[in-house]
């Protein structure tokens, strides 16, 4: 099955292939039906999987080919809590970002959708790779696609954006590739849990100075995939250039990627590296949360904004996930999923407008509630999402977060706390600017209200933003083994280093009480 739902996409990409390229229309609708088909066969992982799979079936779905023999490579898939919402996740935004480049899409209109289903089957793979060199494929495969995405069907700078892209994506690709190849001489496997095995077991020890070398590579090529501050330059620059689907597939699936990796690699690999350095990248998450907001406020490019918007809210993820306890985990996973929905419905709102306007200028609008009553009032409901309005997905996610963070350090959650009012600060505002007061330019009078196909787009954002606001338990019971399953891991080798020191400032022990909590049903893991 994991196979099927992971290359399903590309197979119709090569499919599409024959098609004529005067048939712009057939290949619109022949890409929309691969990707509508991909999610339907998806929501079978969502039917089939179980929140409690017992101790000896952490994975599910499972499939194990070798690969190679030399070195031991395996074709290695299988799926958990973690990895589950992230494949529904890019299941679900493909179709709208298919319909989003409906009318915005003239040119190269074949290539254009090959690429798109190709770049779904990558990041699919990524979430579901068990075998560390079959994960760096998909890593590294991801960029090709969306490199030619951004540079044939971007904007002006759209060439150096996506050198820029590349350039920074590969810096860190490289080290966690010298990370991976350093992992198997110690281990003699790529297998990701044999090699954890093993680490647990204790029949492989790092060294202390191994495990932080080891750690900071594998750390490096996520961080600057999330954006953490400072490595965060290049998404603004992608972001603008980018098509609208470009922007609504990269903020939505592939900077979770960056969040994905420090929870699936970093905290069950390196437990004694990510206890030691927890405050450091903390720290860097807080800087980055009310750093991008602060400068999101200021940006006259609706789409820049946005873009920084994106790096003050995966820093709440960062700051959920190094909290290192049950209730942050579980809310900065839960926090990754809301962003891909509300941040996707902004950029698919952004592009609306753009093909109306053929321009992100903030100042160009105003008073567009009176020619598009419609689409202003669905605007407004994905922008109350992403500023973590209670009763709907951001609050739950944000809440969570907090919660877990004051847990750890009182501190750490009254600074990130600011960042919530500064969201709701600079979405409100440039909201009031783009929709509220006169018409300020004559062209906007004339401006159609949101299509069909649009009205289709935002209100199905919109329905799930509700759904994740009023219905978390549903989604964060499917995560708690998993999250569970990671704590338990970093504290039974934390144990058995009993010298290793514990981060200054901690208010609690990182992980036993909380992991206890998680075990007894959740209590504190989900709301």
């Amino acid at each position: 099955m994991l196979t099927v739902v992971t290359f399903l996409p590309l197979a119709g990409g090569l499919l599409l292939l024959f098609v004529d390229e005067e048939l712009k229309e057939t290949i619109r609708r022949g890409a929309m039906a691969v990707a509508v088909f991909t999610f339907l066969v998806s929501l079978d992982l969502l039917a089939g999987f179980q929140s409690s799979p017992g101790e000896y079936h952490v994975y599910q779905f499972e499939e194990m080919r070798h690969w190679m023999s030399s070195p031991p490579i395996s074709y290695h898939l299988g799926l958990d809590g973690l990895s589950l919402w992230l494949v529904l996740l890019t299941t679900f935004l493909t179709p709208f970002c298919v319909l989003c480049s409906w009318h915005g899409v003239d040119r190269r209109v074949k290539e254009f959708h090959v690429l798109l289903l190709a770049l779904e089957s990558a990041m699919i793979g990524v979430f579901v790779a068990l075998d560390l060199f079959l994960f760096f494929l998909f890593f590294e495969a991801m960029l090709i696609p969306m490199f030619f995405l951004i540079g044939i069907w971007g904007h002006e700078r759209r060439i150096y954006a996506a050198v820029k892209f590349v350039l920074y994506t590969m810096a860190g690709s490289i080290l966690m590739l010298v990370a991976i190849v350093a992992l198997y001489s110690q281990t003699g496997s790529f297998d990701f849990p044999v090699i954890l095995q093993k680490l647990v077991s204790g029949r492989t020890t790092l060294t202390m100075p191994t495990e932080r070398l080891l750690f900071l590579a594998f750390f490096a090529a996520f961080a600057i995939k999330v954006p953490l501050f400072p490595l965060h330059t290049w998404l603004p620059d992608a972001h603008v250039e980018a098509p609208t689907a470009g922007s609504v597939i990269l903020a939505g699936v592939l900077l979770k990627i960056g969040t994905y990796g420090i929870l699936r690699f970093c905290l069950p690999l390196f437990p004694r590296a990510s206890v030691e350095y927890a405050p450091y990248i903390a720290g860097l998450a807080i800087i980055g949360i009310i750093y991008g907001a602060l400068v999101a406020m200021v940006q006259p490019d609706y789409k820049k904004l946005v873009a920084y918007s994106s790096v003050s809210h995966l820093g709440f993820v960062v700051l959920g996930i190094f909290s290192l306890n049950a209730v942050a985990i579980q809310g900065a996973i839960y926090q990754m999923l809301n962003h891909g929905i509300s941040t996707g419905g902004l950029f698919l709102a952004a592009g609306m407008l753009y093909d109306r306007r053929h321009t992100h200028v903030i100042t160009e609008f105003g008073g567009l509630a009176t020619p598009m009553p419609v689409f202003a009032s669905l605007f407004l409901f994905v922008c109350l999402s992403s500023a973590g309005l209670p009763m709907l997905n951001g609050f739950i996610g944000e809440f969570l977060i907090l919660n877990g963070a004051y847990l750890t350090n009182p501190w750490w959650a009254t600074l990130a706390a600011t960042g919530v009012i500064l969201s709701a600060v600079y979405l409100l505002w440039s909201y009031q600017r783009l929709i509220y007061g006169p018409v300020t330019v004559e062209k906007n009078r004339e401006l159609p209200d949101a299509s069909g196909r649009e009205r289709f787009s935002l209100a199905a954002i919109c329905v799930m933003a509700l759904v994740m606001g009023v219905a978390s338990p549903l989604f964060t019971a499917r995560t708690e083994a998993t999250v569970t399953r990671i704590l338990q891991s970093e504290m039974t080798r934390n144990t058995r280093y009993e010298a290793v020191q514990r981060p200054t400032g901690a208010a609690v022990p990182v992980s036993v009480p909380l992991v206890a909590a998680g075990a007894e049903g959740g209590k504190a893991g989900r709301p």
